[in-house]
């Protein structure tokens, strides 16, 4: 009988090894048959992690299994059976609800839509179709990208120069002006803006593959700039890789859904809606589909600009910087394809705070000369934070608080505020040269990756500043 036992201990404990060994073996077959050799390159980190876990369970299994067994103890093995079965109604009640064919598992809400949490459905979809996404070397948009100023157009002034003032402003804004039975107010024109919705795979930091969601293949999505008055036509796509619905809410928008309940686009398709421009300011539009958190945080927003009819005052420079969290399964760092990661959200906790799109989004990318007076459209397309905007060695002698265009207007301000959802313009000018960081002055977020720079050149005004610029040893902390 002690014979029988032991050799059927020795055949158990191997098939608990063979489960491992065989389990790992089918996990990467089916890794390599969903995506080939790029998805086994994006999980590695992952599948490693995988492996060694494990490994441990088994290792586990095998000792706990030879204990019971040489103890001869029916009981307790009716015990672990107990254990397990009670642990499991304790996690099943405390969460309310089994959510557990979701990722992550265990996530509920109570919001519009449907919970934070994707689908097992859409997560096997997402990993069948990864060589369908389009590849953006780049998901940062660039911060010089800014339509330039409007002009009123006079019905009298020369025709070419109208054509080639449309063409630059089709060119540098996604904006033209286009025919429409619907009349602007007066001074005001009709324009037209393009967007597409795109689901791609762009790096948060070398070797970070992160799934993006974008508006025009860039976080944040593009600057428009209308003016008061104007009647708007958005003409929106979702591009057939799409694996989810998207749409467009204009915080500039006086309608349902400031645009989102007639602009809803299924994979594939393009809808068109009107509306007028009516406040002046600077906007917020972004992704509405429920969960609308989830949309945004993958990269779902950007800016609209609506100019006063007399416009705003003229500057030498224009940038557009926009804040934004991101949400991964793996820590700040991790290496390989980082999932999103809804338990993460839902305890506003954001792995990257960044400012377009990525930790480097908006650092060596402005450049300015002494003297230039700048402009900054800055917005928040966080779902958690709201930002505490501010350029280190500047002061914004002019902000429009919460971008507010007409209402009052403050002066001398070293940090301003910038809501989730919300934006501010602010105005200075650069009077000595330097490298200026810019940060969210919640400076835990500059090292998950929310700062930038403006490099300045020309002449030293040393009445303005002066000291030792010499390098020492003590930068940061050691």
């Amino acid at each position: 009988m002690a014979h029988f036992n032991f050799h059927s201990l020795k055949t158990l404990s191997w098939v608990v090894v063979g489960i491992f060994l065989g389990g790992s073996l089918l996990v990467t077959i089916g890794i390599f048959a969903l995506g080939g050799f790029e998805l086994f390159k994006f999980l590695y980190v992952t599948l490693l992690q995988g492996f060694g876990m494990g490994m441990v369970i088994t290792a586990v299994l095998f000792f706990l299994i030879r204990a019971v067994w040489r103890l001869h103890a029916l009981p307790m093995g009716i015990a672990l059976i107990f254990v397990l079965v009670g642990l499991s109604m304790f996690i099943s009640v405390s969460v309310g609800r089994l959510y557990a064919l979701q990722y992550p598992v265990y996530v509920e809400s109570f919001g519009p839509g449907s919970g934070p949490g994707l689908p097992l459905k859409n997560v096997i979809g997402f990993f069948s179709h990864i060589d369908q996404f389009a590849r953006v070397s780049d998901i940062a948009r660039n911060p010089n990208d800014v339509p330039p100023p409007i002009t009123v157009l006079d019905p009298e002034a020369d025709a070419r120069a109208t054509f080639e003032m449309i063409e630059s402003l089709s060119a540098s804004g996604t904006l033209e002006m286009v025919a429409s039975t619907t009349p602007p107010e007066d001074g005001g024109t009709v324009r037209e803006l393009h967007l597409e919705t795109t689901e791609v795979l762009a790096e948060i930091a070398p070797g970070i593959m992160h799934n993006y969601w974008t508006f025009n293949n860039t976080v944040p999505g593009p600057l428009f700039r209308v003016r008061e008055g104007d009647i708007v036509k958005v003409t929106i796509k979702n591009n057939e890789t799409s694996l989810h619905h998207h749409n467009v809410d204009f915080h500039a928008v006086t309608g349902p859904g400031g645009g989102g309940k007639v602009s809803v686009v299924a994979p594939g398709e393009t809808k068109e809606f009107t509306f007028k421009a009516l406040n002046p300011g600077l906007f917020v539009y972004h992704c509405a589909v429920p969960n609308m958190a989830v949309h945004m945080a993958h990269g779902m927003y950007g800016l609209i600009l609506v100019e006063p009819k007399e416009g705003l005052p003229a500057v030498d420079k224009e940038f557009y910087v926009m804040q934004g969290e991101i949400f991964t399964t793996g820590t700040i760092g991790r290496k390989g394809l980082q999932a999103f990661d809804a338990k993460k959200m839902m305890a506003s906790t954001p792995t990257y705070v960044t400012f377009n799109g990525r930790p480097d989004g908006a650092v060596g990318k402005m450049k300015a000369e002494v003297g230039d007076r700048i402009r900054m459209y800055v917005g928040n397309g966080g779902v958690v934070h709201n930002s505490s905007f501010h350029v280190v060695g500047e002061i914004f002698d002019t902000v429009y608080p919460e971008a507010s265009i007409g209402g009052a207007m403050f002066k001398n301000v070293q940090t301003t505020n910038v809501p989730a959802g919300g934006a501010t313009i602010v105005e200075f000018t650069v009077d000595y040269p330097g490298t200026y960081v810019l940060v969210d002055h919640a400076l835990m977020r500059a090292d998950k990756g929310a700062w930038g720079t403006i490099e300045v050149t020309g002449e030293a005004d040393s009445t303005i500043f002066d000291g030792d610029f010499s390098e020492h040893s003590h930068e940061g902390h050691h």
